[in-house]
């Protein structure tokens, strides 16, 4: 357990770097490019043979011109996007100022573009491909740092203005981004200037493909040389490095031969002998991509229970299909991501010894056949080998990987659930801090992390209305005892976060524009647990419900309530209708109308949270409530403040000169029950009596 605790403390502690959340934003914001993208993908590189026909010669060739320029312009450049959105989102957390973020960027891409070997005869467009993708994180962190150090330098030395008074505001603020940039691109500049004499390359990417083209030189072995390659490429990739292409020159010395080989041993009568091809990797390894990952979607789509993680599997299924994981990696995200570490480098190397064994011992033929690498499993096995023991194999090494992956996707709906319900404790925290003073603003605009989670939760409640929806019951009794009513209380009950703080329901309720439906809902489901209630607390009881003053001063509350009169559901009923929120309700002529109207319905009036003050004293002169309740602020300092005290006295002595009835809210102790009886309040709803309960679960 307590190791357990530790390795959550320090994936934690991981996961909160600097590099890593901007790492994990930068991804987050490529979904767009990397959907649009795989597809293009997809749609160029179909492996039938008739389609590629097809798309060659339709309409002259303008479908595969089509789709090649939406994959240049999209995974064709991806490292130059990646550059920019790491840089923007590490400058999300150092710096909020949008001028200086605009140098960190510029300072970004101008060093990526550099360190790629931008100018030289081998640059190419691969350059700012999926291949430069370590390339890009290096810049788009490591440019943008040193920016906002010679930024602050600059900043705090800068002496007179650059400009006169009377120049251009907004010009004045971006010609201070010239010094710091200039200093960020020239010392990257400098670097690969030293890279290039010292090891006699074009560019620095140029010296990492040197580099791991020499790993492989003195392994000799071919278990070992195959183990090496797909352990390296896994690594790479997890690190933001296209591991396939990276190693490319690899593949083709290595491994590219002995497809020819085996082919050429075939014709001659003999048997095939290689068992590392490109295709052994392609077909037995690399399923659904790097990492073996057509087996974490079949775990996330069998296993999970995030939404979003579901919903970002069935988007990347149709892609991975074809070994096409980009969306995955980049975003579930895989890189950098500790928690996938272990599964994403474990799952290919079972998968590869697997497959090893199984051709060793002949198992399953050897591979002579040459299959395209985005061809679906299954059907590249049995290409590959010519055999239903390659399809075989397959689905035997999809099934271990997804048993690998399992309990890694349960640790990630773990973790998600414990971040949401951190985020949602500090959102209902904020809100209950704000409550009194929040008024008008609508938390759905707010431009923060709490508008965000509101905006979420404000749809989560929309379209989950009325199936969420539950209500508990709160007695109240009488001086003597005896029960006289039941308030139903709202509750929202979410899938993940439980029952949710009533206001802010209502709140998100109104700001989603369903505040009505909402209140409809809620007294649709008062007449369905009606029979529990009055069975319950007594068939005399009246049962309370709220209504906000919003929802009374329309049109729409009140023709819903008709049509229920009209089919006898209310006259005589035990119903009242507790009016809240009395500071929206416009007292004139047509409020009093509608009030009235629900009077002629048999229902009886309640005013919710009164005290003396004008606006409460200002319903009270036609007489059409027929209870006031309390504000719980009196009851709750009855003993704390005289005033309290006198103020119940004399909204008592008041409602019994109108013939009106007064009943507590927040009454807990017999104290506060016999002081309210002296000063003449005889009807209580509290803790003392009991806590709302629900009707359809036993006592």
């Amino acid at each position: 357990m307590a190791r357990s605790q530790k390795t959550g403390g320090l994936i934690q502690k991981a996961e909160q770097l600097t590099a890593v959340r901007s790492i994990r934003g930068g991804l987050v914001s490529l979904i767009p490019v990397l959907i649009i993208g795989a597809f293009a993908l997809i749609l160029k590189s179909f492996p039938v043979r008739a389609y590629q026909e097809f798309i060659e010669t339709a309409l002259n060739g303008v479908l595969l011109e089509l789709f090649n320029l939406v994959y240049t312009a999209t995974f064709g450049i991806l490292s130059v996007y990646m550059t920019v959105s790491i840089s923007r989102a590490y400058m999300s957390i150092k710096s909020d100022h949008p001028t200086v973020a605009m140098g960190a960027w510029v300072s970004s891409i101008a060093s990526f573009f550099m360190m790629a070997g931008v100018g030289t005869e081998s640059f190419a467009l691969d350059r700012v491909g999926p291949k430069s993708m370590f390339l890009a994180i290096l810049t788009g962190l490591g440019a943008s740092a040193l920016y906002l150090k010679f930024n602050a330098i600059f900043r705090n030395r800068r002496g007179r203005r650059l400009l006169t008074t009377g120049a251009d505001r907004e010009f004045n603020r971006v010609l201070y981004t010239l010094v710091p940039t200039a200093l960020t691109v020239i010392v990257f500049a400098v670097f690969n200037m030293l890279i290039v004499r010292l090891f006699d390359v074009e560019s620095f990417r140029d010296l990492l493909d040197r580099g791991f083209a020499s790993l492989f030189e003195h392994i000799k072995l071919d278990f070992f040389k195959g183990f090496f390659f797909v352990l390296l490429s896994s690594v790479l990739w997890f690190f933001g490095i296209h591991g396939s292409d990276a190693l490319e020159q690899v593949m083709q010395m290595q491994f590219y031969p002995g497809l020819a080989e085996n082919q050429a041993a075939v014709a001659a009568g003999g048997a095939p002998a290689n068992i590392l091809t490109k295709e052994f990797f392609d077909c037995f390894v690399l399923m659904g991509g790097c990492g073996s990952t057509i087996c974490l979607l079949i775990a996330i789509l069998l296993f999970s229970k995030n939404k979003a993680r579901r919903g970002l599997g069935f988007t990347a299924a149709f892609p991975m299909l074809f070994n096409i994981n980009e969306l995955m990696v980049f975003g579930l995200p895989i890189i950098f991501n500790p928690v996938m570490l272990i599964p994403f480098l474990l799952v290919p190397l079972v998968c590869y010894s697997s497959a090893y064994l199984a051709l060793t011992l002949g198992i399953v033929p050897m591979i002579t056949s040459g299959v395209e690498w985005t061809t679906p499993i299954i059907l590249g096995g049995y290409s590959a080998t010519g055999s239903f023991a390659g399809s075989a194999l397959q689905i035997f090494n999809v099934a271990l990987g997804v048993a690998i992956y399992f309990p890694f996707v349960k640790l990630l709906d773990r973790r998600s659930d414990a971040h949401i319900k951190d985020e949602y404790d500090s959102f209902v925290r904020f809100f209950m801090d704000n409550e009194q003073t929040i008024g008008g603003t609508r938390l759905i605009d707010l431009d923060d992390a709490h508008g965000v989670f509101a905006k979420g939760l404000c749809a989560e409640i929309k379209y989950g209305l009325a199936d969420n929806l539950r209500l508990a019951y709160q007695p109240q009794y009488n001086y003597d005892g005896e029960c006289i009513g039941a308030e139903a209380l709202l509750r929202w009950d979410h899938p993940v976060h439980g029952m949710l703080y009533p206001p802010l329901v209502v709140k998100l309720a109104e700001e989603g524009g369903v505040l009505t439906e909402l209140e409809k809902a809620v007294l649709s489901r008062v007449l369905k647990d009606r029979p529990l209630v009055l069975e319950r607390f007594g068939k005399d009881i009246k049962i309370s419900f709220n209504v906000t003053g919003t929802t009374v001063n329309g049109d729409e509350f009140l023709q819903y309530c008709r049509k229920l009169n009209d089919s006898s559901n209310f006259r005589g009923k035990n119903l009242c209708l507790e009016v809240t929120e009395q500071a929206a309700l416009a007292f004139d002529d047509s409020t009093i109308a509608k009030l009235n109207a629900f009077r002629d319905m048999g229902l009886l009036l309640a005013i919710d949270d009164f005290s003396m003050g004008q606006t409460s004293l200002h319903y009270l002169k036609d007489s059409i409530f027929d209870v006031i309740k309390l504000d719980g602020s009196l009851i709750k300092e009855l003993f704390a403040h005289k005033n309290s005290r006198e103020i119940v006295s004399s909204i008592t002595g008041l409602a019994r000169s109108l013939n009106m009835i007064v009943l507590a809210e927040y009454v807990e102790t017999e104290e506060q029950k016999n002081a309210l009886h002296e000063i003449g309040c005889d009807c209580y709803q509290g803790y003392l009596y009991s806590p709302a309960v629900f009707v359809d679960e036993k006592k």
